[in-house]
């Protein structure tokens, strides 16, 4: 792998995780903010610290050949404590369950962390490795013993997170199962990456030569793997928020056939629709303005809306279309007859008004459905069955 493919997702986690530092400033005590904050840093520190340069400079630094080696190890540890913790938190339960069973994780992975620099310390290996330390070490003693303990722990993390994750997902729906779904591939490639990797060291044992397993083949799997792993776990947290940004630019846009009509029936001078927006105002405030105007556009159309225009559209529609889309070609076809009026005509008594309220209702699904059918063949069909808007009378300049 190139030294890129490790830099490029730690400066994203590192993003990432600066992201989080309010919500962790604010919320401390909370343990699933503390865990994904921490699950974040550690995976932007694994990718840091895996990268060849960063461990020849750390080996350099530290005047220890390999001792990047156990750092590395430490931080995945870490890692995979991270996300058996983060799991039990984030599913919840009776509350001493949680933490009882938190606590049990975190102990165990601690003698782990532990275990790791020390039984590097009782090993020798004097020859640095900057890609193959765990085969060429391999029957090296106590530093054989830490090689296994680090790809046990890494693997019992992922067997159990994977299974965890399966259950759960079986049982829930929405950004959840999305997240739980991503979480599980990105565990199966822990998983991966930590089989490839015995298969390495067990294939020296038996004198074999499989060490292209080690040096090739795992580190891009752990590497997307912790990436992916990391956006499982932010999934649930962002989705919601991606998806009403989404769904507010969606219906903005979505308004902007009705918008441009009604815009179109004060020669564009409607100050409502003309409102000054800063650049940087999201969604929401850019639709919050447009249905406004709208609205209040659709009120000062309210004397030349003619109901008889509607109910003749609405007959002809029915034919063809459901109900409520009948009933939104029909006042569709009756505000576009008012928006081609010059002058307020029609009943005058108010029930195409009336029509036009009982049909929006509360809500927004109404407009955008209005604002779908507006210009659609149905409408124009429908239009076709009614009367052409009285023109405006040609000014006479006086003689």
């Amino acid at each position: 792998m190139r030294s890129t493919d490790y830099y490029l997702p730690a400066a994203a986690l590192t993003i990432a995780f600066a992201a989080k530092v309010p919500s962790l400033r604010h919320n401390w005590r909370d343990p699933l903010v503390r865990c994904v904050c921490f699950l974040v840093f550690t995976a932007a520190t694994c990718f840091f610290f895996a990268a060849p340069p960063t461990i020849t400079a750390v080996n350099r630094i530290t005047g220890v050949p390999n001792f990047s080696g156990p750092l590395v190890y430490v931080i995945m540890g870490s890692f995979s404590c991270a996300c058996l913790v983060l799991v039990v938190n984030w599913r919840g339960g009776p509350e001493d369950r949680v933490r009882r069973s938190s606590r049990t994780w975190l102990a165990l992975y601690a003698v782990v962390i532990t275990a790791l620099p020390v039984l590097f310390a009782l090993g020798d290996a004097p020859e640095e490795r900057l890609r193959d330390l765990d085969t060429y070490y391999a029957n090296t003693p106590y530093i054989r013993e830490m090689i296994i303990t680090y790809l046990g722990a890494h693997l019992v993390s992922a067997v159990v997170t994977t299974s965890m994750c399966l259950r759960w997902a079986r049982a829930v729906t929405g950004w959840l199962r999305a997240g739980l779904i991503v979480l599980v591939a990105g565990f199966g490639l822990n998983l991966a990456f930590a089989v490839t990797k015995l298969s390495a060291v067990v294939a020296r044992w038996t004198g074999r030569d499989w060490d292209h397993l080690s040096t090739t083949v795992a580190p891009p799997i752990v590497a997307l793997g912790g990436f992916v792993v990391t956006c499982g776990f932010l999934l649930p947290l962002v989705g919601p928020r991606l998806g009403a940004l989404a769904g507010g630019w969606t219906a903005y846009l979505r308004l902007g056939r009705l918008w441009k009509l009604l815009n179109s029936t004060r020669g564009g001078t409607d100050t409502a629709f003309h409102s000054a927006i800063p650049w940087w105002a999201d969604a929401d405030m850019r639709l919050t303005v447009r249905e406004t105007g709208i609205h209040d556009a659709l009120l000062r159309l309210h004397p030349r809306l003619d109901d008889g225009v509607r109910r003749r559209a609405l007959a002809a529609a029915r034919a063809a279309a459901p109900p409520e889309t009948a009933n939104a070609v029909a006042v569709a076809a009756m505000i576009r007859h008012a928006a081609a009026a010059r002058e307020p005509g029609g009943d005058h008594d108010g029930a195409g008004a009336d029509a036009l309220a009982d049909f929006l209702g509360p809500g927004r699904r109404r407009l955008l459905l209005l604002s779908k059918v507006l210009t659609s063949s149905a409408v124009n069909a429908a239009l076709s069955v009614a009367p052409e808007p009285p023109a405006r009378p040609e000014s006479r300049s006086a003689s």
